[in-house]
């Protein structure tokens, strides 16, 4: 799946802070995404930030919006950290959608170690808000640069 644009946080190529999520779209509406914890995610001496995990996953929920072909915005992000990740590892995110109520998209994800089938590291639902492009243009900047389902 291509990143929203090259600049953003979470999958943006031209972001060197960023996490630069790498995401696949599976069937039905489920993503897998995948980042490397690099020296600049860390929190406490050699971990990930907290912080850095919650926005990989917001990121990779997100997503599911591309497959949906759905602009929306996060109402609420709900992140269980199981267990410490350490600088270096990778972090393999499936998520998918559970469920759609007018324009409320409620989702789910899990965070793995390494593998898709490696030792569970975070765990989290979202609601998201489904909008109009216009709320980026207002809110934010100008949707002109958004690719795929999202240019109108």
């Amino acid at each position: 799946m291509p990143p929203h644009y090259a600049g953003c946080f979470g999958c943006g190529p031209g972001n060197a802070a960023g996490l630069q999520l790498q995401m696949t779209a599976l069937d039905g509406v489920s993503v897998r995404s995948s980042f490397q914890v690099a020296e600049h995610h860390e929190g406490a001496p050699g971990l990930a930030h907290g912080g850095v995990l919650s926005a990989a996953l917001d990121e990779a929920l997100g997503s599911l919006l591309w497959v949906m072909a759905t602009p929306a915005v996060t109402g609420r992000l709900e992140v269980d950290y199981l267990t410490p990740v350490p600088v270096g590892r990778t972090v393999v995110i499936d998520v998918t959608c559970t469920g759609v109520d007018g324009r409320k998209i409620y989702t789910e994800g899990v965070g793995r170690l390494d593998a898709p089938d490696g030792e569970v590291a975070i765990r989290g639902a979202g609601l998201f808000i489904a909008v109009s492009f216009e709320h980026f243009a207002k809110h934010g900047g100008t949707t002109d640069t958004l690719p795929g389902p999202f240019n109108p």
